[in-house]
């Protein structure tokens, strides 16, 4: 039986170049990468050096404040290169794939018959435990706190967001492996929750409860989900887990091989065909993206419009990333700005512009904040976008003059820097909300543990 989750604070931003149902095998790349900030607060202390092979699965470095935690190498091939930034920090590690690729064989596993050391010792030595997060902070999980419940967000709400109904069919056998595995690690319950309409192999799943969300972005949000369902209270931890990396883990489980294969979305009005197409994490961008992105004055984002990250073609698929977007760049002014009617953006405000007349309608908008930065106006916006029962302009202020005290009772421990992405995009006044959101979750961690 499941529950329904029906969020009413929201905005749907709908943009041109949603991704067509055809998917597309891309061609192995020549170069991968795997980037240690893409595990947000980890320190990486190097396993592999330059020059060494590795298979598939075979460890490249583990976590300073664990050695257990292991990250992988995506492809097997040759460690060509260590990218290093100030003070030698390890930016990210290139490896050259071979043209026949080899697998680290972890052998097959009956997730059933496993206790929950056998599984967290099995996710440690394949390199699978990254993809377990935790709340509060938002980081790789702490395999030394014990998790109060575990939650998979099985509906993406985010614009142009990947349809996991679509990219998650045929794999049911993988999936129940891995929600029988990672069950095993709380003694609380596994909450999985899908679109309201949609037909979603994880709707089967056995040993878990399912929920249906409807509601506008960012009702797919897990933050959303948590705060409906089970929220975080001080001292206790739940970890996340998304779909495509639960689809890993349970090949791994059924092959004994890590494989981190991913269907991925290209969207955006700068695809020339819009669609999926199978692609191993840390992939080359324009490798997957070949003879499809037309990249005249184009903004590319590994992720979605509002929380993914800016890259350039030369650049690397990021780790956790199922979906590469292309909009235009914004790089220029409008005569009269906002001072004239405006037909052809999104707003929230109905000071001048009409988007609020035709809600289904789809805009091909470029990365310009038609603004600039400076301080806060109140303007009461937040909450309307904002579905979590928290104050979201006194919580960012909180952040940016770092009082804890302020930071813990304003709900700090719930939130994540995606939960801002909304707020940011209708801000008057131009504030990086998930910056700052990044910056005080990372100095709570410091200071709060």
């Amino acid at each position: 039986m499941s529950r329904d989750i029906r969020i009413k604070k929201g905005l749907d931003i709908k943009l041109v170049g949603g991704a067509e149902k055809t998917t597309k095998s891309s061609t192995l790349s020549s170069i991968y990468a795997v980037k240690p900030e893409d595990f947000h607060g980890i320190i990486p202390k190097l396993i592999a050096k330059e020059g060494a092979e590795v298979k598939a699965g075979e460890a490249l470095f583990y976590s300073k404040g664990d050695e257990r935690v292991l990250f992988p190498s995506p492809v097997s091939g040759k460690v060509v290169e260590i990218i290093r930034g100030a003070r030698r920090k390890v930016l990210a590690m290139k490896i050259a794939a071979d043209s026949n690729q080899e697998y680290k064989e972890f052998g097959t596993k009956d997730a059933a018959k496993m206790s929950a050391e056998e599984v967290k010792n099995h996710l440690f030595a394949s390199g699978c435990w990254p993809f377990v997060k935790q709340r509060p902070y938002d980081v790789v999980a702490n395999p030394n706190q014990a998790p109060k419940a575990i939650f998979v967000s099985g509906y993406a709400s985010a614009p142009l967001a990947a349809d996991l109904d679509y990219t998650l069919a045929g794999k049911e056998a993988e999936l129940q492996a891995a929600i029988t595995a990672v069950s095993k690690l709380t003694e609380g319950k596994v909450h999985v929750s899908v679109g309201a309409n949609s037909n979603s192999p994880l709707s089967s799943l056995t040993g878990v409860e399912l929920h249906k969300v409807s509601g506008p972005h960012p009702s797919g949000n897990v933050s959303t989900q948590i705060a409906k369902i089970d929220p975080i209270n001080k001292g206790e931890v739940v970890w996340v887990i998304t779909p495509q990396d639960l689809v890993i883990i349970g090949e791994l489980l059924l092959t004994g091989k890590f494989n981190a294969t991913r269907t991925v979305a290209l969207t955006g009005s700068k695809f020339s065909k819009p669609q999926y197409v199978t692609a191993i994490a840390g992939a080359t961008i324009a490798d997957v993206t070949a003879k499809n992105l037309e990249n005249d004055n184009t903004r590319i984002i590994s992720g979605n419009v509002l929380s993914g990250k800016q890259v350039k073609e030369d650049e690397f698929l990021g780790y956790y990333d199922n979906q590469i977007t292309a909009i235009p760049e914004g790089d220029d002014y409008e005569f009269f700005g906002w001072t004239k009617p405006v037909f052809n953006k999104i707003s929230t405000s109905r000071a001048l512009t009409f988007s609020w007349l035709n809600p289904k309608k789809k805009y091909d908008l470029n990365t310009n904040t038609n603004g600039e930065h400076r301080a806060f106006v109140v303007t009461g916006s937040y909450e309307d976008v904002f579905p979590l029962d928290i104050y979201p302009m006194q919580l960012l202020k909180a952040f940016m003059y770092k009082d804890l005290d302020e930071m813990e009772a304003l709900g700090g421990y719930e939130i994540a820097p995606e939960d801002f992405a909304l707020t940011e995009f209708i801000c008057v006044s131009k504030q990086p909300h998930q910056n700052i959101i990044r910056e005080g979750l990372d100095l709570m961690r410091e200071e709060l543990g």
